[in-house]
């Protein structure tokens, strides 16, 4: 499936988010301009984006809050991806340098800040406060799940529900959120709300899985395989393979994660147990069973072209190859 094919019910509205989006970026410094010029040059797909306004169509009819809501998501999502790269040291996203490479850690921060500013002075300004809200909790959770994953990555002890509360928190949030607010947006019906919160939780949560699972793909994806190992993050293959094997073989597995975790030696022993163990298939049987979750949601609601597209889009961003 095509992405413009999948735009199509929404393409009128993206064409002039985008005009907003850079309007909403501009500010007062050439330095920071210039910054947020590379970063719209460089941008991504915009699936939140996306997600946001087919959810307003899928409840209601666009207005002028639903581009305040799409706004305010990008501008969040920019910011996160902004500073992870910061925290994770990262030099490219998306194979281009991060901002943080090109301008260094301290004015990348600042940038991040800058657009998370930014994204709730759009909701003030326009007096949406409700979306600020839903915002505003996103943030919230969203540091929260990071802050959780680094905590138990310390100690290696991350169990299957923890693991599921850390990606609630740290993706499915934001995915959750741009469904709300595209919701949000044209409706004030909280039980529409309750279901858009639905669609977005189960599609982000099958989205951090499918992200889990490139790190334990033997296809070429032009991704660096064992990232996640080598940065001891603690994601359902392995944790799937530390319940599965011996005790013995669970020890060493944790010690190799731990102290040998950038030895590509070490790195590929693991990568070969989780998948001789299952982690992989039981990974895309949980990542499957949300799906399923997000669809039979959908499923309930009236057909359109809206929500055709949206179901499309859910079966894009799980069957993306990167």
């Amino acid at each position: 499936m095509k992405l413009s094919s999948i735009q199509a019910p929404i393409e009128e509205e993206l064409s002039i988010f985008e005009k907003k989006m850079k309007e909403a970026m501009k500010s007062r410094v050439p330095m920071l301009d210039r910054i947020s010029h590379y970063i719209i040059n460089k941008k991504g797909k915009q699936i939140r984006p996306m997600f946001v306004f087919l959810s307003a169509k899928i409840f209601g009819k666009t207005n002028e809050s639903t581009y305040i809501a799409a706004t305010m998501i990008e501008l969040l999502h920019t910011a996160t991806l902004v500073h992870d790269d910061v925290v994770d040291d990262s030099m490219f996203r998306r194979s281009f340098f991060s901002i943080n490479a090109l301008w260094k850690n301290k004015i990348a921060v600042l940038v991040g800040d800058y657009l998370l500013s930014k994204g709730l002075l759009v909701s003030l300004e326009n007096n949406q406060f409700k979306l600020l809200q839903i915002m505003a909790e996103s943030v919230r959770e969203m540091s929260e799940g990071e802050l959780l994953q680094i905590e138990k990555a310390r100690k290696l002890d991350i169990t299957e529900e923890v693991y599921y509360e850390i990606i609630s928190k740290k993706t499915a949030s934001l995915l959750t959120t741009a469904c709300a607010v595209g919701c949000a947006s044209v409706s004030d019906d909280d039980s529409k709300l309750a279901l858009a919160k639905k669609i977005g939780y189960n599609i982000g949560m099958a989205f951090q899985m499918k992200d889990d699972l490139f790190d334990y793909s033997n296809d070429d994806i032009g991704k660096p395989t064992g990232i996640d190992i080598k940065e001891r993050k603690m994601t359902l293959p392995l944790i799937y393979t530390l319940q599965k094997v011996s005790l013995l073989e669970r020890n060493k597995i944790k010690y190799l994660v731990k102290y040998q975790n950038t030895n590509e030696k070490s790195v590929k022993y693991i990568l070969q147990k989780v998948h001789e163990s299952g982690g992989i298939q039981y990974t895309e049987q949980k990542m499957n069973e949300y799906i399923q979750s997000a669809y039979s949601v959908l499923d309930k609601l009236e057909e359109s072209d809206a929500k055709s597209s949206m179901m499309q889009l859910i079966d894009f961003t799980i069957n993306r190859k990167i």
